[in-house]
């Protein structure tokens, strides 16, 4: 069984704001489903670190979150700045079982096992937004703080999978970077970056960790396969 991950798939099957008038994301379901086939097997897991559906409600996401289903493998998803549809987790525990969506569940103020690995993370928040979103950003160090400790608790490596960058193009946010440090986590992995943005992602040994950006458009759309790599220091 292995572990992969992606973000920003930014389904709109059942909304009307499709991502083909983007450049380079032409055709991309298509591409996606048939990537995701290629590499995915049924009973490998990938994560999906946020901005899932453009649906507002989360009625309105049953057709992407039907589309994730029918792909292969186990889904966990996490929160993305555009998934204005999330609601309590009560609510969309119940709309998955509701619908039969039992391949997806959602990481949230929690972790998941996978093989010798847990799986955490929260959406974090915009790295450049710190003075007027102190308190969301504080929010968000709390919730990757508790989804690290039950990844301890569950044992094995915690990887970290967050939506927003940690670091991007000289800019730092401290708060969710101080508990990555605290906790000696090696790896993490985030999405929200496209297009020339791209250019400035962090990516390789960043303080010690390894980051990588997982957002569709920087993989071709296609599920990354987390590997266990060797680090320095």
């Amino acid at each position: 069984m292995s572990l992969f991950a992606l973000a920003d798939v930014h389904l709109s099957l059942g909304t009307d704001k499709p991502m083909d008038i983007f450049p380079g994301w032409a055709d991309y379901v298509d591409r996606l489903e048939r990537n995701w086939r290629d590499k995915v097997a049924k009973d490998d897991t990938v994560v999906v670190a946020g901005d899932i559906s453009w649906a507002m409600k989360l009625d309105d996401s049953l057709d992407d979150f039907s589309f994730l289903h029918s792909l292969p493998g186990r889904k966990l998803i996490l929160k993305g700045n555009h998934d204005l549809w999330w609601t309590t987790m009560r609510k969309m525990e119940s709309f998955l079982e509701q619908h039969g969506l039992d391949s997806i569940s959602f990481v949230h103020n929690s972790a998941v096992a996978v093989d010798d690995m847990a799986v955490c993370g929260t959406r974090g928040w915009f790295f450049d937004d710190v003075q007027s979103d102190h308190k969301v950003i504080e929010r968000e160090a709390g919730r990757l703080e508790r989804s690290i400790l039950e990844g301890k608790r569950l044992g094995g490596e915690a990887v970290v999978f967050l939506h927003y960058p940690p670091v991007f193009g000289g800019q730092r946010c401290d708060e969710i970077m101080e508990v990555l440090h605290r906790y000696s986590i090696r790896r993490c992995y985030y999405g929200h970056i496209h297009g020339a943005g791209r250019r400035q992602a962090a990516q390789g040994i960043i303080e010690g960790i390894h980051m990588r950006l997982i957002a569709c458009d920087a993989l071709d759309f296609t599920p990354l396969l987390v590997e266990k790599c060797p680090f320095d220091g």
